[in-house]
Parts: structure tokens; C-alpha cells; sequence
């Protein structure tokens, strides 16, 4: 029987979760840990996993999940933090309604593969393991600039913007496959991360790659939360990304990482672009 282990510190280039080993930017899967693994004739030949074998320019431009801040994310220090400044217990979502956003959401779909897609940071640092990476669209979303971040991107004094997945005409972006037997493990570290603040919405969108159409899971922007803000013009978006830094860095940084990504990609999104050059020329 396969068991899942807790991931622990590893070098650089190489870590182990649950039955994968990550080397280099492959997964390496034993093939002989079913009974009578140490038969002789159960040598031990590793099956390789490459996740990026559709979009190999991707290989070394994803942060591998043991490097992860958001792996390991410590909500009980975030909560001392916020306390600290004055904030609310209210100020993200409690450990119960997220895991029973959590379960809900999987419930309504049959076990199987889990197709997750992601449109911001998470193209870079998924923190999830995954199998499969695929540039996808989705027809009826689109990527906009339009979530106050007063805690991972900015400060109340100084908020920053984050971008959000929001009804629209287009979004280009990357689905990661998690697999079946890693989906109850790795979706916890998802929602743990995308279901913190009251800022997103778990739903399943169908999405469109060079290999077909797939069902992929994504967070879309939740209209009713309080940083919700539709209406700001490209200025106005350029001033709180320039200002804004919190605690995992900058808004800036953020978009710099975003655009570099979509220059990897070849994908073009000039309203993203001139964005950033009017963050990159604001001053205060």
C-alpha cells in the first residue's frame, strides 16, 4: 500500500512527498513499493514524471513546493501579527469555513485528477505538487487588478493591489494537474492559501489547451468582500501597486513576476504591460 508521508526539508534540488521524489524539476516515482518489492527481479528502475513536458520552458521558472513560503503556511502567526496591529479575529476566514469550503467544493465533483488554475502567483509558486502543467484559457474571466491587500501585499497605511480572476473577456494562464491520490493532501495547502482572506470563491470553470478542453478548479474574486475594487483606472491601480508592501513583499514585485511569466509564455496582455510601466514611472 502507497502511504503518504509529511514533506520534509531537503536540498535545493531534490524532495520527498508522499510516494514522489522530486529531482530537478522531475518527479521520480519508484516502481517497487507494491508487495514483494525486494524480489530480485523488483529492481529498482524509478518511473520520471515530467511535469513540464508540454512546456518545457517552464522547467527551473516554477518554485519547487519544498522551497515554498506557502507550503508550510503558519496561519496561527499570521493571526499573532494581525492581533499585533489591532486587526479583528475576523480578519480572514476560520479554520472551519475554509475546510468546509474545502470539502464541499470536492464533493461535488467524482475522485479523480484535479486540474487547478492559476492566473497570479500561483504560476510560479503553486507550492502544490503537480504532474501536469498546461497553458489554458478561459473564455468568460479575465485577470484584473482589483483586490486591496492590506496584509501579503501592502499595509493598511499603505494598501497594495493583487490581482483577481473576474468576469471579463479572456484570461490566459496555467493549469496544474494534481494527482487523485495527492488531491486531499495538497488541496488543503490550496485552501489554506487562496481561502485565508475574504477575497475569493472556489468554483469549477471549463478551460481550453492546446490538448483539449478540462475542468479546472479555480478562485474567482468574491464581489461581496470588502477589498473588492471594480471601478479604479489604470492609474489609480499603478499607485497602490508602487506603494504597497507587506509581509510576502511587494505588489510590484508581484506584477514584475507575473509579466516576466508571461514573457516566457509568449503570451501577450498589453493592458498587464503598460501596467507595470506606470508602476515603474509613478512617483510619490
Amino acid at each position: 500500500m502507497l502511504r503518504h508521508k509529511r514533506l520534509e526539508p531537503a536540498s535545493t534540488s531534490t524532495f520527498e512527498c508522499s510516494y514522489y521524489v522530486w529531482i530537478q524539476g522531475v518527479y521520480i516515482l519508484p516502481t517497487n513499493l507494491g508487495p514483494g518489492a525486494n524480489h530480485p527481479k523488483d529492481t529498482k528502475v524509478p518511473q520520471a514524471i515530467d511535469p513540464f513536458i508540454h512546456h518545457p520552458e517552464l522547467r527551473g521558472k516554477i518554485i519547487d513546493p519544498s522551497e515554498s513560503n506557502f507550503r508550510d503556511l503558519d496561519v496561527t502567526k499570521l493571526d499573532q501579527k494581525m492581533w499585533s496591529r489591532g486587526e479583528e479575529v475576523s480578519w480572514r476566514h476560520s479554520d472551519a469555513y475554509r475546510e468546509d469550503s474545502r470539502r464541499k467544493t470536492l464533493d461535488s465533483v467524482m475522485p479523480c485528477d484535479l486540474w487547478v488554475f492559476a492566473y497570479g502567483s500561483l504560476m510560479w509558486d503553486p507550492a502544490f505538487i503537480f504532474e501536469e502543467v498546461r497553458i489554458a484559457h478561459l473564455s468568460r474571466h479575465e485577470r484584473r487588478f482589483c483586490l486591496k491587500s492590506v496584509v501579503g501585499r501592502g499595509t493598511p497605511e499603505k494598501p497594495g493591489l493583487m490581482a483577481g480572476l473576474d468576469d471579463g473577456q479572456g484570461c490566459d494562464g496555467l493549469a496544474f494537474r494534481v494527482p487523485q491520490a495527492l488531491v486531499e493532501e495538497e488541496t488543503r495547502i490550496i485552501w489554506r492559501r487562496e481561502m485565508l482572506l475574504h477575497a475569493y470563491s472556489p468554483v469549477f470553470l471549463t478551460a481550453t489547451t492546446s490538448l483539449g478542453q478540462i475542468e479546472v478548479l479555480a478562485f474567482v474574486v468574491d464581489h461581496s468582500a470588502n477589498n473588492y475594487l471594480p471601478n479604479l483606472t489604470l492609474q489609480q491601480a499603478a499607485r497602490y501597486i508602487a506603494t504597497g508592501r507587506g509581509m510576502f513583499g511587494s505588489s510590484q514585485e508581484y506584477l514584475e513576476n507575473l509579466v516576466g511569466h508571461f514573457e516566457i509564455l509568449g503570451i501577450q496582455d498589453e493592458v498587464l504591460f503598460t501596467l507595470l510601466e506606470l508602476t515603474q514611472s509613478y512617483v510619490e
